[in-house]
């Protein structure tokens, strides 16, 4: 698993988000977990009311992990933001919240089939990172859904890239 590197500029976001177990109702990829739910909401938002969507940057989701400083290591509750990015916030509605990423430096991993439904994490987060001598420059990371690649977490076509905030 080898990274591609980028540097980028802030990056806007609108959608929703969650604070808890994402995993209390069911485990793994399931559209019946809360992050499921959370893109099942997402989605119905935006294929209702996508006009109300500004400056919208591409058809392109993200999901984001935020891990806040200071939580209990042992926490089975995690942040997870859902949306789409966008290229201004302006006129926001109300139902939606925005995330900004900082501009910073980023490894991108590819996943590519069974991968994306692998535990993936501790290998990029507790293996691979420490491995490569880089360290996370904030506590989040992503996952980038790209429109044309991604098809859905069982056909074994499907591309799924993991950002990496690395310092």
């Amino acid at each position: 698993m080898e990274p591609k590197f980028t540097d980028k500029t802030k990056i806007i976001l609108v959608g929703l988000d969650f604070y808890g177990n994402p995993y209390q109702e069911a485990g793994g990829w399931s559209t019946q977990n809360a992050i499921g739910q959370l893109w099942k909401r997402f989605n119905s938002f935006y294929m209702s009311k996508k006009d109300s969507i500004k400056h919208l940057a591409s058809e392109s989701g993200y999901e984001v992990w935020i891990d806040f400083e200071g939580e209990e290591a042992d926490s089975k509750n995690d942040y997870i933001f859902v949306g789409m990015e966008v290229d201004k916030l302006d006129d926001l509605p109300l139902e939606l919240v925005a995330r900004i990423l900082p501009e910073t430096r980023y490894a991108i991993f590819t996943l590519k089939g069974d991968e994306i439904r692998s535990n993936w994490p501790p290998k990029i987060l507790s293996q691979w990172l420490p491995e490569a001598g880089l360290e996370q420059s904030y506590t989040y990371i992503f996952e980038h859904y790209d429109s044309q690649r991604f098809k859905g977490t069982n056909d074994p076509t499907s591309e799924l890239d993991i950002y990496v905030p690395i310092i």
